[in-house]
């Protein structure tokens, strides 16, 4: 009987390597295209520097190189270094910071979020002198979303960040915090188009020396503002940005702000601009809670004892002399002797009487505060009627 079942055909051997040589050719594609990409980063570094230098930002990097091979790009930057040049009002002026490592991570896949990591410790120094500040964190990490020449949102964290003044050999604590972090995103506009800025600080735990007893005692702050004016992300000092907004009209909204530190709370809203002089002006409502608990911490009843320097005078109520001041205590000793002193002991309970005089009963969080305006008068900052500080302009 004959054999029916057909032959069996030969497969040509050619298919079995068509899967692996389409993979090789994917992976000597992907990689050309990996290695083209790694090389236009320092191209693409140095366009960019060439545009921040003509803001006055001269950025510098002591040794540059490029991995993360197959799927991102992992850009080191080591011995970092920026120079800010005429970035305040006045004469110009250098003021340059130098940073240990900066790693710039992207993903191929996702190129328009870069992730830069900063390694501590950060040094700042005016130009030819030595480093006069020390900065250092356990964690520090920024975010961008978009390109740098057209960012939509960036973000920047640091834990445990902390300042130290730098003199010889001796480092004096200056301020720390447990966590900081900013955000921004353009709320409104475009970067090439009038853009509308909205950005949030976060601190908590953050202490402040060598300013006031009562700063150096940890305090959570959070403010939300929004800036409007800026005509677009045009390469410019931050001088000429500000006269840029103040010519617009523009102005930064507080929308949100909350401090607090122990009972203390503290909450303001307002708005600020600037004048054709280049100072703030504006107005900020706030609401404080607690605040009677804080004002023993002001000192002023040591200050009276001690005797009040001119120049505390100068800022609090200008016009008044120190001297004149201490002759009113003498008088009173001669009048009635004792009298003097006993004002100065009681002053803490004259400064609660003469807030709550010029504030307005509120309600904050469920305890008892008073409302009180903040008012910006050509750079000068009062406090009801009450002159607490001096800005300079900002351009």
């Amino acid at each position: 009987m004959p054999d029916m079942t057909p032959a069996l055909r030969r497969r040509p051997l050619w298919r079995l390597f068509i899967m692996p040589a389409l993979l090789v050719v994917a992976a000597i594609a992907w990689s050309g295209f990996w290695f083209y990409a790694a090389s236009e980063v320092g191209v693409r570094a140095d366009a960019w520097r060439a545009r921040e230098a003509k803001s006055g930002r001269v950025y510098d990097c002591g040794k540059r190189s490029v991995a993360g091979y197959p799927f991102r790009l992992e850009v080191s930057c080591e011995d970092a270094s920026v120079s800010l040049v005429s970035q305040t009002a006045g004469a110009p002026s250098a003021f340059t910071a130098r940073l240990s490592e900066i790693m710039v991570i992207a993903q191929i896949y996702q190129p328009n979020l870069l992730i830069a990591d900063f390694k501590a410790p950060a040094t700042l120094a005016d130009r030819g002198e030595p480093p006069s500040m020390k900065v250092n964190w356990t964690t520090g990490r920024s975010s961008i979303t978009g390109l740098p020449t057209n960012p939509q949102r960036a973000s920047i964290v640091f834990d445990n960040p902390a300042i130290d003044r730098i003199n010889g050999p001796v480092q004096t604590p200056l301020a720390k915090a447990g966590h900081v972090e900013l955000h921004g995103r353009i709320a409104e506009g475009s970067p090439q188009d009038h853009p509308v800025i909205e950005t949030v600080l976060q601190i908590s735990g953050g202490t402040i020396q060598e300013v006031h007893p009562l700063l150096a005692q940890p305090f959570d702050a959070d403010v939300q503002t929004k800036l409007s004016g800026l005509k677009d992300f045009a390469p410019k000092p931050w001088p000429e940005r500000f006269r840029e907004i103040q010519a617009a009209g523009g102005h930064v909204e507080i929308v949100r702000s909350r401090i607090q530190q122990g009972d203390l709370v503290a909450v303001a809203a307002g708005t600020l601009g600037l004048n054709a002089s280049g100072r703030i002006e504006g107005e900020l409502q706030m609401t404080v809670a607690g605040i009677e608990k804080v004002i023993p911490a002001l000192g002023i009843e040591k200050m009276l004892e001690e005797g009040v320097p001119q120049a505390t005078l100068d800022k609090v109520a200008p016009g008044v002399k120190s001297q004149d001041l201490n002759n009113l205590f003498g008088a009173l000793d001669k009048a009635i002797p004792g009298l003097g002193k006993v004002v100065k002991q009681n002053a803490n309970a004259g400064v609660a009487a003469g807030i709550n005089s010029f504030g307005t009963a509120a309600e904050l969080e469920g305890k008892k505060a008073r409302a009180f305006p903040l008012r910006f008068v050509d750079g000068a900052v009062f406090f009801g009627p009450i002159k607490v500080a001096q800005l300079p302009p900002l351009f």
